[in-house]
């Protein structure tokens, strides 16, 4: 008899089920290997194991945006006036065309795994939609969309003076990275993953390498800090040669910029510099690398906020830095940030100092398994889609991107 099978049965009788509930209780406090090995964590084996599967098909729908029942979290909160977006709400009247088919925008929701969907013309909000019981209240992760959250942080620290040059090494900033990989590397060329450092961005759990141990050992277990590799890591190709997508690139410059910031965190940092005088409706937070006093911020895809708020930092970029009264982020930056760092091929994508570029002129910020903040200055439209793509699920990442030139050149009549 098949275990599918069995459990059917045994779950008609409450008392079996009761029992079987049981052994599956008690098989939940035994990691798996890849957990069990090195340093003990403090972390209850519970939250290890959701840890563990929090990108998992069957049940990122919830985590995706349950983060800070999952980790310990630092707030970025919100003050003062909340930046009113303008509406002018209309039905996504046009189609797409992926692999030959014709689909409406009510089939993309469902075919590309969408929790939250917001669509901007001209400064207006035409469309907003929310998911899978979440609401504008939601806060969702953004994965590796904070890449590009880091970036304008970069720029504005610039603007004050608090780095001198992006042509500047990390290590007179960090001192910490003298005698390994990164000694000599600019941050231009980190922002650029260019680093040249030995850190394959590779999450194959099963049979963990550098990456995979990284985020096992600062994100599951709680042991270690994400950025404490780029103290010892080598050297694999020459600064500024190679792009290789880094997180560990953007956990550097995270770490930049607590050092600059005077004695801040890189939360109160955000808040003061970027979420405030962004007029933010809601907190947004990161989740931690550790418990409070020794976490840092998961800089390179940590930060959580609601689908509105994504959507101002996306319209603030798109005015060239201004929003909600303030010129927030320096309007060079917007443009040099978002220029690709070569000529992007048609039909592919290229890569700034933490944004990236597409061939079309737009740009976006991107996250795991369907993140995206996507602007196209020439059409004026921005669009936010939060999603839950299954692990490794490419074909939703190419249909959304058909979607998105779609909804470029849609006008609403």
């Amino acid at each position: 008899m098949s275990y599918k099978k069995l459990s059917s049965l045994l779950f008609r009788t409450p008392v079996y089920a009761l029992a079987l509930s049981s052994v599956c209780a008690s098989a939940q406090q035994v990691l798996p290997p890849q957990l069990a090995q090195g340093p003990r964590s403090d972390v209850p084996i519970a939250v290890q194991e959701l840890r563990w599967h929090m990108n998992d098909a069957d049940i990122n729908s919830l985590t995706f945006r349950s983060m800070d029942s999952l980790f310990t979290t630092r707030s970025v909160p919100r003050s003062g006036p909340v930046w009113q977006l303008q509406r002018s709400d209309h039905p996504l009247d046009f189609t797409y065309t992926y692999e030959g088919e014709t689909y409406t925008p009510d089939q993309f929701l469902d075919r590309t795994y969408t929790n939250a969907l917001l669509v901007m013309k001209n400064g207006r909000i035409v469309y907003e939609n929310y998911r899978n019981n979440s609401d504008e209240r939601t806060r969702f992760i953004g994965w590796s969309m904070t890449k590009s959250f880091t970036s304008a942080l970069v720029g504005i620290a610039l603007s004050e003076g608090r780095i001198k040059s992006i042509d500047d090494p990390i290590d007179a900033y960090l001192p910490e990275l003298k005698g390994g990989g990164y000694e000599g590397v600019t941050i231009r060329q980190i922002m650029q993953m260019r680093s040249g450092v030995d850190y394959e961005e590779r999450y194959d759990f099963a049979n963990p390498g550098v990456a995979a141990s990284n985020h096992i050992a600062a994100l599951v277990k709680n042991v270690a800090r994400f950025a404490d590799p780029a103290r010892t890591i080598k050297r694999i190709h020459k600064p500024g040669e190679v792009f290789q997508y880094k997180t560990l690139d953007t956990a550097v410059l995270g770490w930049l910029l607590e050092r600059v910031s005077g004695g801040s965190t890189l939360s109160a940092y955000m808040a003061q510099r970027l979420w405030e005088p962004l007029g933010a409706e809601s907190d947004g937070f990161f989740i931690m690398d550790g418990p409070p006093g020794v976490g840092r911020e998961f800089n390179g895809a940590g930060f959580n906020a609601t689908l509105r708020d994504f959507a101002r930092f996306g319209l603030m970029m798109m005015n060239g830095g201004r929003a909600n009264g303030h010129q927030i982020v320096p309007a060079d930056w917007v443009a040099l940030s978002t220029r690709p760092t070569e000529a992007v091929p048609k039909g592919q994508m290229g890569y700034g100092l933490q944004w990236w570029d597409l061939d079309n002129g737009a740009y976006s910020a991107i996250g795991l398994q369907g993140q995206y903040i996507y602007i196209d200055p020439k059409t004026k439209t921005l669009v936010v889609k939060l999603s839950y793509f299954p692990p490794a699920e490419q074909d939703a990442s190419e249909e959304t991107a058909a979607f998105l030139k779609a909804a470029s050149t849609w006008t609403p009549q």
